[in-house]
């Protein structure tokens, strides 16, 4: 049986891992089925393409973030595709999904095809090698790897196109299709039995495997039975918010809160904290982080495309890039260490002289593409790497999928709307979610949230805790959502800092509001559009999003 048509014979040429871990890759060339069942490595190769289309953030749209989208940043490049989602400008036959579509097909489909085909070998001819135990061992575990990735990859598209069909089995391209949707309650069902089903059986510990240990082989970075709680975890929360719960239905609630906490205990139950260190949490080593790295994202090659996307205007061969606006400025209270490893202001050392965003400065306007919103990028950002033509450095960029802190914040938000008090606690639920989003704030070095709060004032303090704990990493497109509050007018207001300087040392800042520039909204873009050309693939069997 041929499967070159669902498999590509492109070199496997990204891994992944949980912090601390690390997983080697290799090149693999697929002919047909008995071909892949030869070895332990071509089986185990599947697998580790479904791998490869698990998101990033580093550009997706020519250099632009999707934070370029919300009120975390803009992008100093007019014209750019981003725009789309708050002018208007994206329809079902352009649905600026960054391919989402495409690649969340493709690694449900890697994972079916091991599922269906390649799950079961014994590789009997091998019987006596000295490492067959652990190499079976480890084959065996692979098929709860894929079972993650399916559903994790069910997750990125239901929260951006809502329900969608559902496939578990390998099918023929007619057949695939022509499958109708499946409502959003059931993928998310699908998603959190998924997690439930495999989170006892994956294995906890890649690194301590005991006497199945591979001698002189580390391939430990996949992912562990912490990323499968993590995701049901999120799953939980989306499927419990508005987007997806319109009738507030508290139990969905209830158990987001479960879910969250189960994860915050197995972390602790590891030695697992918030790092005292925030800004290497996106530093080039943020993989070895075994602290609050719950799974890390690894890509192989390097590069210094982020940096020269989002170094300051000024330097040769820098972009500008996703400039932070004044609201996220704003949002940060006295004192958090976090705004300092997020944004570069005029005068700090970045990256590696003065920064001067002043009008008329080296990094200002009104120099084409420098900084609309008076700041510049500092998270993630490799500043010590150069990016002009001569001596050019680059290095490995590695995205944080999970990590504890999120888990804090969404329990706070889970427990405030399943109790409606954020300092009550309940059955099995003795953290409140004041004592939750403590947890996340004190790290920040900014105190505990002040009592008796009532429930729509810590909502509020709880939004913007997000908004500065999660800024740049992909949450905030996706936060405003499920809220149902992308379209509020605060939201679509986007600020920013116009300084003059008046002295050697002296500066003028104004703080600029510019209501107009993402007044554009439609409820329709809650969800993405279907992409026309999958509808009319479909025959009419694929449903497009209302609105659409």
């Amino acid at each position: 049986m041929k499967i070159k048509n669902i498999l590509s014979l492109a070199a496997v040429v990204v891994a992944l891992a949980s912090c601390g871990d690390k997983m080697d890759y290799k090149e693999y060339s697929v002919y047909d089925e008995d071909y892949v069942k030869k070895t332990f490595g071509r089986a185990a190769g599947l697998v580790t393409s479904a791998y490869n289309d698990l998101d990033t953030d580093f550009g997706n749209y020519s250099g632009a973030m999707l934070a370029s989208a919300t009120d975390e940043a803009v992008y100093s490049h007019a014209g750019n595709a981003i725009e789309k989602f708050y002018n208007g400008g994206w329809s079902a036959s352009d649905n600026n999904d960054g391919s989402t579509w495409t690649k969340c097909w493709r690694g449900i489909s890697y994972a079916n095809l091991y599922l269906d085909k390649f799950k079961d070998e014994e590789f009997e001819e091998y019987l006596t090698d000295v490492d067959y135990k652990q190499e079976l061992a480890q084959y065996k575990n692979l098929q709860y790897e894929a079972r993650f990735l399916r559903a994790y990859y069910y997750f990125t598209l239901v929260r951006m196109f809502g329900g969608v069909p559902l496939i578990t089995t390998v099918m023929d391209a007619n057949e695939a299709n022509v499958q109708p949707r499946k409502s959003s309650d059931e993928i998310f069902d699908y998603i959190i039995s998924e997690c439930d089903d495999i989170k006892d059986l994956i294995v906890k510990d890649y690194s301590n495997l005991g006497n199945m240990q591979l001698k002189n082989k580390n391939e430990t970075g996949r992912v562990n039975n912490l990323a499968v709680l993590a995701l049901k975890a999120r799953a939980a929360l989306y499927y419990a918010s508005p987007l997806f719960n319109p009738s507030n239905d508290k139990e969905r609630w209830h158990q987001a809160a479960l879910a969250n906490k189960e994860v915050i205990d197995e972390c602790k139950s590891r030695g697992m904290k918030l790092t005292a260190d925030y800004a290497s949490l996106f530093q080039k080593d943020n993989w070895t982080n075994t602290e609050e790295c719950i799974f890390v994202r690894r890509v192989v090659s390097s590069t210094n495309s982020f940096e020269k996307y989002n170094f300051p205007i000024g330097l040769e061969n820098a972009g500008g890039g996703n400039c932070p606006t004044q609201n996220l400025f704003e949002a940060y209270e006295d004192g958090d260490i976090r705004k300092e490893a997020t944004i570069a202001k005029n005068g700090d050392q970045w990256p590696n002289a003065t920064l001067e965003t002043f009008i008329g400065g080296a990094n200002g306007q009104p120099i084409a593409y420098a900084t609309p919103t008076g700041y510049y990028l500092k998270k993630y950002v490799n500043k010590s790497l150069t990016i002009g033509a001569s001596g050019a450095t680059t290095e490995r960029h590695h995205w944080v999928t999970f990590r504890l802190a999120e888990f804090y914040l969404n329990y706070a938000e889970a427990m405030l709307n399943y109790t409606d008090d954020a300092y009550t606690t309940a059955t099995g639920l003795s953290m409140t979610a004041a004592q939750a989003i403590n947890v996340v704030r004190t790290r920040a070095k900014i105190g505990n949230i002040a009592d008796g709060l009532s429930k729509e004032q810590f909502a509020e303090k709880l939004e913007n805790e997000r908004f500065v704990e999660l800024a740049f990493e992909g949450h905030r497109f996706f936060d405003l959502r499920r809220w149902k509050k992308a379209g509020d007018i605060k939201y679509r207001t986007i600020k920013s800092v116009r300084i003059t300087k008046t002295g050697e040392d002296t500066f003028d800042e104004q703080v600029i509001t510019d209501s107009n520039s993402r007044k554009y909204w439609d409820d329709k873009m809650y969800f993405f559009p279907i992409a026309q050309s999958e509808i009319l693939k479909s025959g009419g069997a694929l449903k497009q999003n209302p609105g659409w």
